[in-house]
């Protein structure tokens, strides 16, 4: 198992945190206002979360076929951090004989070395302090409602130049729907998708989570479910 695949996973459950709070008049706010909006419903999801624990099932595949599956319980612990308790783990196994063994381990060391660059970028989407969340509100072009009832906001070079970040918001709720992330690292196009669900306690959480390095014919896939509450 990829030493980074769990954090990688941590990273695209953790791209909940883009806006959640987004309304029609939105423009109308000062940038500052919208900023305190979403800053406090991050931090009220977030704590909403800690009171929960799921389950997380996390898919490496490459050249179309699953190389790793972890499927892992998580909570919060006392500190804050995510804990997590493995339940099942399906690497693929390094293949027999000295010299294709030591092949596969030197491939397997810079499969982690670029997922773990790839995790830091990634990182960077999900708007992680306020000033982040400033920026990206300052400058999206936003649209909508569409017919489903969904608002958009869609910036560009948010984290590299030429990237682009876009989020659907429920236009009544005020919940994130979906986030769609275009991005380039050490020369790969990158993408991401993460769709949302909402549970009636309120609580916002990604559901499913894909990110494709179609260069490398590799996708990471995260599925969360059974939300329980502690």
């Amino acid at each position: 198992m990829l030493k980074t695949l769990p954090v990688l996973a941590a990273i695209l459950i953790a791209l909940g945190a883009p806006p959640t709070v987004l309304a029609q008049q939105a423009k109308l706010w000062s940038d500052a206002s919208k900023t305190v909006q979403i800053v406090d419903a991050r931090k009220a999801n977030a704590a909403l979360m800690r009171q929960y624990s799921w389950t997380s099932r996390t898919e490496l595949i490459e050249d179309g076929k699953v190389k790793d599956i972890r499927i892992e319980l998580l909570n919060y612990g006392p500190t804050g951090q995510i804990q997590r308790s493995l339940m099942n783990d399906q690497g693929a196994p390094l293949p027999f004989g000295f010299l294709r063994r030591a092949i596969a381990e030197k491939e397997r060391k810079k499969m982690e070395e670029y997922m773990s660059g790839l995790r830091s970028l990634l990182e960077q989407y999900t708007l992680p302090t306020p000033g982040k969340v400033l920026d990206f509100m300052t400058q999206a072009q936003m649209s909508g409602p569409d017919p489903s009832g969904a608002i958009q906001m869609t910036g560009n070079n948010v984290a590299v130049p030429g990237d682009t970040f876009t989020v659907w918001t429920d236009a009544n709720t005020r919940q994130t729907r979906r986030i769609q992330v275009s991005t380039v690292y050490q020369g790969d196009v990158v993408n991401v998708t993460a769709t949302f669900k909402t549970l009636p306690s309120k609580l916002s959480y990604v559901a499913f989570a894909e990110a494709t390095v179609p260069a490398k014919q590799m996708n990471v896939q995260v599925s969360n479910f059974d939300y329980n509450r502690n």
